[in-house]
C-alpha cells in the first residue's frame, strides 16, 4: 500500500501541471485509442484502471475543459457517443514527450530487477 500510495501521489502531482486528474489521463488515452471512433460511457468504464472512478463525472470535467465531445448517438437516442478533440490529443502530446517523468519512476533499478519486479507482481495478481 505504502508504495501504491506513494506512486499514485507522484502521477497526481505530476498532472496536476496539465490541470487534469491521473483518471481523466485515463479516459483521455482511452479515447485516443479508438479516435475517431467515439465511445459509449460503459465502454470508458469497463477499460478504467481505477474501476471505482465516476466516468460521468470525469467525462464531464473533460467536457468543459474542451477535451471531450459528447453527442447523441445518431442510431440510437439513448446512447451518449463521447470522442476526444483536438485540444485533448493536444494535451496527451504534450504529456507524452515528457517521458523524463515516467523514467524518473524507474531510473533506480536495473533491468533486470524490473524484469524481477514484473513476475513477482504478476504472480500476485494470479
Amino acid at each position: 500500500l505504502f508504495t501504491s500510495n506513494w506512486i499514485s501521489n507522484r502521477n497526481a502531482a505530476y498532472f496536476k501541471k496539465f490541470n487534469i486528474s491521473p483518471e481523466q489521463f485515463n479516459v483521455l488515452r482511452i479515447l485516443r485509442g479508438s479516435n475517431p471512433k467515439p465511445m459509449r460511457l460503459a465502454d470508458i468504464a469497463e477499460r478504467m484502471i481505477e474501476k471505482n472512478s465516476n466516468c460521468t463525472r470525469l467525462v464531464e470535467k473533460l467536457r468543459q475543459k474542451g477535451m471531450v465531445d459528447r453527442q447523441l448517438c445518431e442510431a440510437n437516442r439513448r446512447q451518449v457517443d463521447i470522442s476526444i478533440t483536438s485540444r485533448g490529443l493536444k494535451l496527451l502530446a504534450e504529456i507524452d514527450k515528457d517521458v523524463d517523468h515516467w523514467l524518473t519512476i524507474q531510473k533506480s533499478i536495473t533491468k533486470a530487477e524490473a524484469e524481477e519486479l514484473n513476475r513477482i507482481l504478476d504472480k500476485l495478481r494470479q
